[in-house]
């Protein structure tokens, strides 16, 4: 009921569609069910009876009969093609839109592949089966009842023959369905692998390359379409058993229908009032084939059925999940200052599923405590998975803090709008990312106001300015998706302008100088310091020469602060701190 009232919820204006498509098949079966008795009159009345104004007369109705049945099944067909499309449509952009108010601990829960198959092939797939719902699974039970009802009129002796085979039919029908639904969800799940198979690989193309490793990837991605590959024949297999079964239920009804009307018609000698007609008969042969068809087309909906039943279930996932980060209840809607406060902060990786199951990951940070005055420039050294990014990612509330607390301008964090807090804080990366577009429009993701001057002021101090206006269309320039046709170095220089144009009460550029040379991280610092003196500014940085000038400088070890001070205070008192200067110094010289 719950995947139900989700998937009644994603409707909206469609549902007056499904209304008029569901009533237009009805409409169509009602029709169905009229034209065999009036081919019966055309038999009867007509051809048996010599009357050739009575086949003329039912001829005609026959004609307008099959015309209307026409005019509703293509009319009903269209709108439930509509409807499933307008549905799968609102249920893409609810997920996308849910998507984008997660916290980074809710996108950990869900691979990029896994949101990308729920997003196109789970939707493909309830499209379809919606679409048939509506129309087969609608038409057919009427149909069915329908069939039975004037069969059992015309002749309840010999319409008693498909009594006898629903039962096999439905035996049939239960055991697929058993059988083949574990392996619809297991082959969905294996789709995620194949699809963060080939985006691995598709970004990762150059190392790929570099390391000469396509025929590894091949067998890689062979392997596990090779496993798609399985499971869908082992379950078209199982489904491959329902149209046979129902071939020989249906020939086995006509052989039975032929043997028991013929020897009525003989009894009756084709009299109408003493028993069976040929007419009849004829008609019993139509219904016949509409029972067995109808029965058919409803096995089919089931599969489609239990296909969709996995596709529904994953995307119901992605709509039910619910950010990690929220908005409080009376937000503060303004920042002060860019003033920060690390009170006794403990921080913790963890999902949902992990606290239901009472796993408790390793403490990222712990106890930290740390206070920044407003406008300082901050450094901050470590070593790998030292925790400096996990650290610096709870000033935004990318993640929410395990214990103690974050303040930003005197307010703890979490009191915050989020959207005045994201906008007061700008943060650059270590993976950056560039969209496609010109660079004028990935600039202005920072400020989509900006003026021309103010894109250029930000690329000045960024130092891109002089690599943009060296390009043919400058600042018209077309971005290739991910930023491909730009360096590293070009790609961190417009990625940090982009963040100025926010102009942040607080900076934060993780390890995002790391692609450009020395002389020009120098200038940015510079820069930093002479246009933004009031931003906070948080450096984190493999090459001390890129944090030496900072007014203080953290050395991170092991989620813990080791120690605090100036570049030289730290050389005096810190052994990482000394170690790290000590062994970069000696690979400048060498």
């Amino acid at each position: 009921m719950h995947l139900l009232k989700k998937l009644y919820g994603s409707l909206r204006e469609n549902k007056g569609k499904v209304l008029f498509a569901m009533i237009l098949s009805c409409v169509e079966v009602v029709f169905e069910i009229i034209i065999p008795l009036c081919m019966a009159q055309i038999i009867d009345r007509g051809i048996d009876a010599g009357n050739m104004q009575a086949v003329i007369f039912y001829g005609i109705i026959l004609l307008l009969l099959a015309l209307f049945q026409l005019i509703t099944g293509v009319t009903a067909a269209h709108r439930a093609a509509d409807a499933a499309s307008g549905l799968v449509a609102n249920l893409r952009n609810d997920m996308y839109d849910n998507v984008q108010t997660f916290a980074f601990s809710n996108i950990d829960k869900f691979s990029t592949a896994s949101i990308v198959t729920r997003l196109t092939t789970d939707c493909t797939n309830l499209q379809m089966a919606f679409q048939m719902c509506m129309r087969v699974a609608v038409r057919s039970p009427i149909m069915l009842i329908c069939s039975m009802v004037v069969a059992f009129r015309i002749s309840p002796q010999i319409a008693l023959v498909f009594l006898l085979v629903l039962p096999i039919l439905g035996g049939i029908l239960f055991y697929i369905v058993l059988k083949s639904h574990p392996i619809f969800e297991r082959v969905f799940n294996t789709y995620d692998k194949l699809n963060a198979s080939v985006q691995e690989n598709v970004r990762g193309m150059r190392v790929v390359k570099s390391f000469n490793q396509e025929d590894f990837e091949i067998e890689r991605f062979k392997k596990v379409s090779g496993d798609i590959y399985k499971d869908f024949s082992m379950a078209e297999r199982l489904m491959a058993m329902n149209a046979p079964a129902m071939q020989l239920c249906m020939y086995g009804c006509m052989i039975a229908i032929s043997w028991l009307g013929a020897k009525a018609i003989v009894a009756s000698g084709n009299n109408a009032a003493l028993g069976l007609t040929t007419g009849n008969l004829t008609a019993l042969f139509t219904y016949a084939t509409q029972i067995l068809m109808s029965l058919m087309m409803l096995s089919m909906v089931f599969t489609m059925i239990i296909i969709a039943q996995e596709n529904v279930i994953r995307i119901v996932q992605l709509l039910d999940e619910e950010t990690d980060i929220k908005n409080p209840e009376k937000p503060v809607m303004s920042v002060k200052d860019g003033s920060i406060d690390f009170n006794d902060v403990v921080f913790t990786y963890k999902t949902k599923t992990d606290s239901a199951l009472g796993n408790v990951h390793g403490k990222v940070l712990e106890h930290v405590d740390l206070h920044i005055k407003s406008g300082e420039t901050i450094g901050i050294i470590g070593g790998t998975g030292s925790s400096k990014s996990s650290l610096v990612q709870l000033i935004p509330r990318l993640y929410d803090v395990s214990g103690g607390s974050v303040a930003l301008g005197g307010t703890d964090v979490r009191d915050y709008d989020l959207k005045v807090l994201r906008d007061s804080v700008a943060m650059v990366l270590q993976k950056n990312e560039l969209f496609s577009g010109t660079i004028a429009e990935n600039l202005r993701w920072g400020n989509e106001d900006a003026t021309d001057e103010e894109l250029k002021h930000a690329c000045v101090l960024a130092h891109a300015d002089e690599f943009i206006s060296a390009m043919p269309e400058g600042y018209d320039t077309q971005i290739t998706q991910g930023g491909t046709n730009v360096s590293g170095g070009q790609k961190q220089r417009l990625c940090i302008a982009r963040a100025l144009l926010k102009k942040p009460k607080v900076l934060i550029l993780d390890d995002s100088t790391s692609a450009v040379d020395t002389q020009t991280d120098a200038l940015i610092q510079a820069a930093f310091k002479e246009y933004i003196p009031e931003t906070t500014k948080l450096i984190i940085a493999q090459r001390i020469s890129s944090v030496e000038n900072a007014d203080r400088i953290i050395v991170m070890d092991d989620g813990r602060i080791s120690g605090t001070g100036t570049h030289e205070e730290l050389l005096k008192t810190n052994d990482i701190y000394r170690e790290v200067f000590e062994s970069q110094q000696k690979g400048g010289e060498d």
